[in-house]
């Protein structure tokens, strides 16, 4: 395992890091608290120090499941959590985070706060991430104000935000780093879905010049291969690493999937084409290179520098073997990054509808 120093920090985390809401979901399969929990600790022993939690997952489960694997081992690991959405209010609505209320008032955020150390069984947070902000969480000084504050208490060491739920939320993330700079940005990357996470790094590289500039104002982003430093602190935390399993290269035309799993919902047609576009990328892996596409999928984000750690979806033994193993083979070269480039350009050989994105991808249509 390799690790990185989140910039203006003191804080190393690595390459690799494990996100909790596999394990504590039930979206990717049920697991007990002893199945979650050794999971944890087998990634925790390949080097991962790294656990991205939220307060949500499992209305707290997330946090209580990484309080019991970690009983003595607080100084070794680097804790991330998010807050946000109160299904303290609303615990009979469906868990679904789109379905809940979100709530980022001065006060609801510290009793979060206060209920996060509790089940988190600490008294700091290291990194902690408003869950899933809309535009006028970016603007309310209000809420940058607490964050601060509570960081001055030494509740959180550090904070940022997480972008989503699904992909898109363009200006909310460019917004974010622009005017509030905060230590860490969470969404989501990865080498079929470029678009709009690229402009969030690009962001991190010029200072717009007022709050009107479009993205069209922002240096192209010449992924891991930008000749300019970052003006910005921004770093960034990436999630659906493999384009939800795509780019784990074990899917075929006859993969299907179980009724409760998000991936079931999705048309036909995005398998048929994610796997044409996957044959295209198999110059990465082979012999020479010792890569499986797995780990060429985290080795490509891992080229770019803002990116201070990857969040694969992690669910048995065998994908902590492997994913963990990354950083520790050959990085992509400049011809394999200039190739992946030229692929993306042309959606990789495919036609296909126009993705569909989330949030706000218009300048014109942000509300002031």
């Amino acid at each position: 395992m390799k690790y990185r120093t989140i910039r203006k920090t003191d804080l190393s985390v690595s390459e690799v890091g494990f996100g909790l809401w596999t394990v504590s979901t039930g979206w990717w399969g049920k697991f007990t608290d002893g199945e979650a929990v050794d999971l944890m600790q087998k990634a925790f022993d390949q080097g991962v120090n790294l656990f991205d939690a939220a307060d949500t997952y499992g209305n707290g489960r997330s946090e209580e499941l990484l309080a019991k694997a970690f009983p003595h081992q607080r100084d070794q690991i680097v804790i991330a959590t998010k807050i946000g959405y109160d299904f303290y209010s609303n615990e009979s609505q469906q868990r679904g985070q789109r379905e809940l209320p979100q709530n980022f008032s001065p006060q609801f955020i510290r009793y979060a706060v206060e209920q996060c150390l509790r089940r988190l069984n600490t008294d700091y947070i290291d990194l902690l991430q408003l869950h899933n902000i809309r535009h006028p969480h970016v603007d309310d000084d209000a809420i940058w104000e607490t964050l601060a504050a509570l960081q001055q208490e030494g509740k959180l060491r550090y904070y940022g935000a997480a972008l989503g739920p699904a992909i898109g939320w363009l200006y909310e993330g460019v917004d974010c780093i622009q005017q509030r700079n905060p230590t860490v940005l969470q969404h989501i990357y990865n080498m079929l879905e470029q678009y709009p996470g690229s402009r969030l790094h690009a962001a991190t590289y010029a200072k717009l010049s007022s709050p009107e500039a479009t993205v069209d104002d922002l240096p192209e982003l010449k992924h891991g291969q930008m000749e300019i430093e970052p003006q910005l602190d921004t770093n960034f935390l990436i999630r659906v690493t493999h384009s939800s399993g795509m780019l784990e290269g074990h899917y075929t035309e006859d993969t299907v999937f179980p009724p409760g799993d998000h991936r079931a919902h999705r048309p036909r047609s995005w398998l048929i084409n994610g796997l044409k576009k996957i044959r295209t990328l198999e110059f990465l892996t082979g012999q020479e290179s010792g890569r499986t596409l797995g780990q060429a999928a985290l080795l490509w984000l891992l080229a770019e520098p803002t990116v201070a750690s990857c969040l694969p979806n992690i669910y048995d033994e065998s994908q902590i073997n492997e994913f963990a193993a990354a950083p520790d083979k050959p990085a992509l070269s400049k011809e394999e990054l200039d190739r992946v480039a030229e692929l993306y350009s042309r959606n990789f050989g495919v036609e296909e509808e126009p993705a569909k994105y989330k949030g706000t991808m218009e300048r014109a249509t942000v509300e002031r």
